[in-house]
């Protein structure tokens, strides 16, 4: 199995639970791990061939940035089933980090993997 990565995805979003937060955008960053076969796209050096993170991560940004939600929980249970659904990943691992959501605290957040793992 190999893993295609994107690192950081920086995007505004309409997210909390709080009255004040549904009124304003805010950042949330997202590490997403996909599982891949990169051998035939190594072969030909063709991007048809290749999982294209460029496509993912515009439509993650698409998509997150016109959502509303009041959970990280859900946010990143509806980013996981994009990318399996749209792009044919078997397994994702993504971790959604509300920048600021707690004082003195570099992030908070959630991690989830959904999918079989490849061996």
């Amino acid at each position: 199995m190999d893993i295609v990565f994107l690192r950081q995805l920086r995007i505004e979003t309409v997210i909390g639970i709080y009255d004040w937060e549904k009124q304003i955008k805010q950042p949330v960053v997202l590490d997403i791990e996909m599982a891949g076969d990169n051998a035939k796209a190594a072969a030909t050096d063709r991007i048809e061939d290749a999982l294209d993170y460029k496509s993912i991560s515009k439509r993650l940004k698409q998509f997150v940035g016109e959502a509303r939600f009041e959970l990280v929980e859900t946010l990143a249970e509806r980013c996981a089933a994009i990318i399996r659904e749209e792009f044919g990943v078997p397994w994702v691992r993504i971790r959604l980090d509300k920048v600021g959501a707690v004082t003195d605290a570099a992030g908070v957040g959630v991690i989830i993997e959904r999918g079989e793992r490849p061996a």
